[in-house]
């Protein structure tokens, strides 16, 4: 899965509250809010990020691990709701006072597109905002060329949103795209005539899709969008430190 980039309110960030409830000194310099005016993206980043990690969670919860005062998370959780990110749960009873409604992801809150170019094979997907793939597109190959990649994009992307309503298809976030950077230095190892892999020096495939999208494109190294989807998806997300290996098949 690569990491694909979220919009300005559907950012990850790192770092989490403790199993027990509280803090650990990393998690909290992540999470910390700020009460300051023109602050709100970055409180919302916050917020979604911390939904993500839990599952669910009230808005007392959010308040007490980011610092912000209630009356601020109220108006971020009304407008990331009103946005249609978070869907309201049923209230929780039993506690002093009034009930605590914990607040989710919405699935359809957003969509985003993951390309991954490989040494062998191209892949697209199509994820919901909880991260789950909606869609998947495949090509397999020799060895990678800039326009065969190009040429795969588009259909794939034209096949893929041919299938989404024209709400779904409204929130499409981003593109994100993972490759090997220097690909032209692969040519001996995927078998491939080096004039052919030297087109990957002079082409600036980020800016080439970003022509033809209207929705942002970004572009990361492949071993660093792995290792990043691990983080946010894996089961290393409460981890503050690990190693990942990527292997190249």
């Amino acid at each position: 899965m690569i990491k694909t980039a979220l919009g300005p309110r559907g950012g990850i960030l790192e770092g989490g509250a403790s199993k027990d409830g509280g803090q650990s000194n990393a998690a909290s310099r992540f999470h910390r809010g700020t009460n300051q005016s023109g602050m709100r993206d970055h409180n919302e980043r916050i917020v979604l990020s911390l939904v993500r990690q839990h599952g669910s969670l009230a808005k007392s919860d959010i308040a007490r691990i980011t610092g912000l005062s209630a009356q601020t998370v109220s108006v971020i959780m009304r407008a990331l709701e009103a946005d249609g990110l978070l869907l309201k749960g049923e209230p929780q009873r039993g506690r002093i006072g009034q009930p605590s409604v914990p607040m989710s992801l919405n699935p359809d809150g957003a969509y985003f597109l993951g390309l991954k170019i490989g040494r062998r094979s191209a892949e697209l997907v199509l994820t919901d905002f909880l991260g789950r793939v909606c869609a998947q597109r495949e090509q397999s190959y020799v060895y990678p060329t800039p326009d065969a990649t190009t040429h795969f994009l588009l259909d794939a992307l034209r096949d893929i949103r041919a299938t989404l309503s024209p709400a779904q298809d409204a929130r499409i976030a981003g593109l994100g795209i993972a490759m090997p950077f220097e690909l032209w230095n692969w040519a001996e190892m995927a078998g491939a005539p080096r004039q052919l892999m030297d087109q990957w020096r002079d082409r600036d495939i980020r800016a080439e899709f970003q022509s033809e999208l209207l929705f942002p494109v970004f572009l990361q190294n492949d071993a660093t969008s792995a290792c990043g989807a691990e983080l946010v998806f894996g089961r290393v997300r409460d981890l503050r430190d690990f190693v990942y290996f990527f292997a190249i098949a």
